[in-house]
């Protein structure tokens, strides 16, 4: 017979956190996020959270997720050997960045050996995004089933620089027209990325990143409306962009709101469609000074995508805050998620989140608060206009400002830096990492720049 045991109560847990705290204060247990969100200690039925659901709608070819390797570099023969590498290991599709998207040459010597039809190859290259997409277009040789990525993402570029060459306005119609010239050739192509880490990398707020990265989508579509794209090829022509950090409870509930979010925008659009999105690890938790501890955050924040649903998956080396990453730090981060998929088996379960009280109600407080972020945006004008106006920039700093004032205070901490200090890190290898610098003469703002979170700490010790 079983046996049947009492349902607890919020009124005994209750009793039982006074016992805990003693003379401490229940509030004490409540604190606010960087959106001003109250994240309390118990979360039930009497919350009032109502369940949703918010499922990742793509099956990367029988895998859960498509893990998505980022290659940096600028000589051809060896960008090739590590594409090849990352996918005999595992990996299902790169990402290249570097001198050898420069032009069409380089590039394809750089993906010889790549079945472009069955690995998907996408671009970072900033405001060169369009000569990089021609590049590709003509490396892969008018194959119509490549599967192209060309990342077009302009104004994410501008707000990290805080210059552009051209005017914005200029930027975007290029992107658009470049993907309007190579969407007849490669159906399969996916033409822009929408991304809001340049948000959080900067030290935004999760609200602010995905108020960003929709704020980003629908400037992208409006530019590809004008170009002749019709709504619903740019609609699934467009990637959304965000990063996972170590806070992997946070990371769910983002990547659910972001789906909530999108979905809200096509329904808008009167196309709706599922959100394909590309989560990457966030360089802002990364350490230098001693990175043997940043597996431990990066594995989080792979957990977070899968959990939360990425179609896609970027994990970086863990000596990226030192240079670019050995063969060795590659394969590191490969294997994170080839254990996260294959051995944890995380995603065997669509949207396993769903039904938690908690993440159910982060899930919709953070696509609110996105959601007002994104309004906020749009009243201003539009994501060019509230930058080039520096409107988004005194928002993200005030959030940066908390985070770190959190870190000076000890009410937050970094593994490695404040708390469990290895005295005489181990030496890694790794190589320089080259950022090419952006001409201005077009517009300006005030730039969004990476910071490391810990970057004035580990200067300090």
């Amino acid at each position: 017979m079983l046996k049947s045991f009492p349902s607890p109560t919020p009124e005994h847990w209750r009793e039982l956190a006074r016992k805990a705290l003693k003379d401490r204060p229940l509030e004490g247990l409540v604190h606010l996020d960087l959106d001003g969100l109250a994240v309390r200690p118990l979360y039930a039925a009497a919350t009032g959270a109502s369940p949703l659901s918010a499922p990742r709608a793509s099956d990367a070819d029988g895998r859960a997720w498509d893990l998505r390797a980022l290659v940096e570099g600028d000589q051809a023969a060896e960008v090739n050997a590590t594409v090849l590498a990352e996918l005999q290991g595992g990996a299902a599709s790169v990402v290249l960045k570097g001198a050898v998207l420069a032009d069409s040459a380089p590039l394809a010597r750089a993906l010889e050996g790549v079945a472009l039809e069955l690995a998907p190859v996408g671009l970072d290259a900033g405001l060169d995004g369009p000569d990089a997409a021609n590049a590709l277009a003509v490396a892969a040789k008018g194959a119509p089933r490549a599967q192209l990525m060309f990342h077009l993402d302009p104004v994410s570029a501008f707000a990290a620089a805080g210059a552009s060459p051209r005017a914005m306005d200029a930027h975007l119609t290029l992107a658009a027209n470049t993907a309007a010239r190579h969407a007849g050739a490669y159906p399969d192509a996916a033409f822009f990325l929408a991304s809001g880490r340049v948000v959080q990398e900067a030290g935004g707020s999760i609200g602010q990143e995905l108020g960003f990265a929709c704020a980003n989508a629908v400037a992208l579509l409006r530019a590809a409306e004008q170009a002749g794209l019709s709504r619903e090829r740019a609609v699934a022509g467009l990637i959304l962009g965000v990063a996972v950090d170590q806070a992997w409870l946070d990371g769910i509930a983002k990547i659910r709101a972001l789906r909530l979010m999108w979905a809200t925008i096509t329904r808008a659009l009167g196309r709706e469609a599922p959100a394909r999105i590309e989560a990457r690890s966030s360089r802002r938790m990364l350490t230098a000074r001693d990175p043997w501890s940043n597996p431990l955050r990066l594995t989080a924040a792979g957990f977070a995508g899968a959990v939360g649903g990425a179609d896609a998956m970027v994990l970086d080396g863990f000596t990226r805050a030192q240079g670019l990453p050995d063969a060795f730090a590659l394969r590191q981060a490969r294997n994170a998620q080839l254990v996260l998929m294959e051995e944890a088996h995380l995603g065997r379960v669509d949207d396993p989140a769903a039904g938690s009280w908690f993440l159910d109600h982060r899930t919709r407080e953070l696509a609110e608060a996105g959601w007002r972020e994104f309004q906020m945006i749009e009243a201003e004008g539009g994501l060019v206009a509230a930058l080039r106006h520096d409107l988004i920039q005194p928002r993200v700093a005030r959030a940066r400002a908390q985070a770190e004032a959190a870190l000076a205070e000890g009410t937050a901490q970094v593994v490695g830096v404040t708390r469990f200090v290895d005295p005489a890190p181990r030496a890694t290898a790794t190589t320089p990492a080259r950022e090419s610098a952006i001409a201005g003469g077009g517009d300006a703002c005030t730039p969004l720049t990476p910071h490391r979170l810990a970057a004035g700490l580990e200067e300090a010790a």
